[in-house]
């Protein structure tokens, strides 16, 4: 039996979330988007060659107890454990990012499907600035929107998979594919150690930090920094290390030390 979440009240302040405790529909949708606005997406641990651990407690500590970013596994692995502590069914999938790529990766993307009131949503509160705000619904083709952002899930027969794809200048784009097969804690585990740890990983080459709110979405990639409103995208350069941290503090909620430096250009 996977332990459940050490400190649910301290997750609630942490997320802002203030609803009822309850296996709903509604109380799904809140919770999701009060943990993907105030959580952020982000790889900083690696660059600064620590590991990531996908046991509950460090994961817990650090994105609740060190108000903390992660990545999928780790928002994906507490969120799950939220969700069961509230009374929902909750099955753990991966999947391969299709995302700005059109190369076969592995399966290194965790997302959750979730059963409420007979029926079934995907929720993914760590794909990050591209990602859901809200659940959607799983079945084929059904549009939704997420204040500027449209989503849906459909099925792609070649592939044997399901894909959750976006829609952007009046063209769906694919963000990843992925079945229905449970994954293990060890699958995880396997997936963790490629993407925290191989050369080839975005995750080792970029710095990348991450959060969306319903009227922006902020995406930082090495000194690149991405405002994103839906229909109008503006882009500027950090001038270096100091603006770095100033914008990691003031803009992601992320405190480092001022001597701090992630090696990027």
């Amino acid at each position: 039996m996977e332990p459940t979440v050490l400190d649910l009240p301290a997750y609630l302040r942490r997320t802002g979330y203030a609803g009822e405790i309850a296996p709903t529909p509604q109380a799904l949708g809140a919770l999701h988007l009060a943990h993907a606005t105030h959580i952020p997406f982000e790889n900083l641990d690696i660059l600064l060659g620590r590991p990531i651990a996908l046991d509950l407690p460090s994961i817990e500590a650090k994105l609740v107890g060190a108000r903390r970013g992660g990545y999928c596994f780790e928002h994906n692995l507490l969120f799950a454990a939220v969700l069961r502590a509230f009374g929902f069914a909750v099955t753990q999938l991966a999947a391969r990012v299709r995302h700005r790529t059109t190369a076969v990766l592995p399966r290194t993307h965790m997302l959750l499907l979730v059963e409420a009131e007979g029926g079934r949503w995907l929720a993914d509160v760590g794909f990050g600035g591209e990602g859901l705000l809200l659940p959607v619904p799983f079945g084929v083709g059904e549009e939704v929107r997420h204040y500027a952002w449209s989503y849906r899930v459909t099925e792609d027969a070649a592939a044997s998979a399901w894909v959750l794809q976006s829609r952007r200048d009046g063209a769906w784009l694919d963000l990843y594919a992925f079945t229905l097969e449970p994954q293990q804690a060890v699958d995880y585990e396997m997936a963790n150690h490629y993407v925290s740890t191989h050369p080839d990983s975005r995750f080792v080459q970029t710095l990348t930090v991450q959060l969306p709110t319903p009227e922006r979405r902020l995406i930082l990639r090495n000194l690149l920094l991405i405002e994103d409103r839906g229909d109008v995208v503006a882009e500027r350069t950090l001038a270096g290390d100091d603006e770095l941290l100033a914008v990691l503090r003031e803009s992601f909620r992320l405190d480092f030390p001022p001597e701090t430096r992630f090696g990027v250009a």
